[in-house]
């Protein structure tokens, strides 16, 4: 029997070469990203392979035959995983295809806004090369850290930081506290009550209905005015109409932002107003090296599947590897 696997974009050619390996796999990409046409070509796929299109329940239900969803990475907000889990079909994730990318990123973010990398650039191509006897950089060594969330990627931020001798804080109530304390950071059991005390405060979490917005007006207002936040997990997580009250009103120092709510962000956005943002677009996690990485687990995943061997460490909706399946 002859599988096909729907690539819903190109991926890495490592990533198409695992796939096309196998005499028993038909590789497919498809031919656009309308949701008319990948019901359309979906009809017949064992497997879909996903990058940021939406893998919507008209989609999923198109595919009778659907064995998997395998993501291109690690965040899934762009998938039904409700219609998945309902018809017992496994989401899976390049697990640690990313964190590392992400977590050099999240660094390079900290450290532009505290050197004010980007500003003296700027200052320099404009030939304000006094602009050293105004502004000052400031040294991470000694500062406080908070992390919010301890994954894959948010251990590595902590283990950077740490190396940087930055005191490291970590909010994650889904995991054992004795592998914070465990990893040389400080357990926090209230991420807001210790806010005013945090230098930089770093997000990395899943957007869900917990964590939307987790960081808002409140939790803004009661940083410190020389504080940065950093957001390279998700956009919606940090609340972008209080961030920018915030920074037009002098309550933080400076923001690091990789995701947004829109995507594309317009180029008319409040939030490119500020000379103490920087900005990225949502690229932290897509290296030369992690695309390759992505491509090659979430391929892996795809046989795995096919071969009733798949990692439940690698699926989000695990409870489906027991369950039975539904129409």
């Amino acid at each position: 029997m002859t599988r096909k696997v729907l690539l819903l974009q190109p991926i890495h050619a490592e990533g198409t070469a695992i796939l096309e390996a196998r005499e028993d796999v038909r590789v497919v990409i498809a031919s656009d990203a309308s949701e008319q046409n990948l019901i359309r070509e979906a009809r017949d796929a064992h497997a879909i392979l996903a990058r940021a299109t939406p893998v919507t329940r008209r989609i999923i239900d198109a595919a009778e035959g659907l064995c998997v969803v395998s993501r291109h990475g690690v965040g899934y907000d762009n998938v039904d995983v409700a219609r998945l889990t309902e018809r017992g079909i496994p989401l899976a994730i390049a697990i640690d295809a990313n964190a590392l990318s992400v977590a050099e990123h999240t660094l390079y973010l900290i450290l532009a806004l505290a050197k004010r990398g980007f500003a003296f650039d700027r200052a320099i191509h404009r030939g304000d090369f006094a602009i050293r006897e105004s502004t000052r950089g400031m040294d991470i060594a000694g500062k406080s850290l908070l992390v919010v969330g301890f994954g894959r990627t948010g251990t590595r931020v902590a283990a950077f930081a740490r190396a940087f001798a930055m005191s490291v804080f970590v909010y994650d109530p889904y995991i054992e506290q004795t592998a914070i304390t465990a990893a040389g950071c400080s357990a926090v059991a209230d991420y807001e009550s210790i806010l005013p005390d945090m230098d930089v405060v770093s997000l990395h979490c899943p957007l869900t209905e917990e964590t939307r917005s987790m960081i808002s007006r409140r939790e803004l207002d009661a940083m410190k005015e020389s504080a940065y936040v950093i957001n390279c997990a998700r956009g919606g997580i940090v609340d972008e109409p209080a961030l920018c009250e915030a920074l037009r009103s002098g309550s933080i120092a400076g923001a690091g932002l990789d995701v947004f709510v829109r995507e594309p962000l317009p180029g008319d956005d409040p939030l490119l107003a500020f000379d103490n943002v920087i900005t990225s677009p949502h690229i932290a996690g897509v290296t030369g090296e992690a695309s390759m990485r992505m491509a090659t687990g979430a391929a892996r995943n795809v046989l795995a599947a096919f071969d009733g061997n798949l990692d439940p460490a690698a699926v989000v909706n695990d409870e489906v590897l027991t369950a039975p399946t539904s129409p």
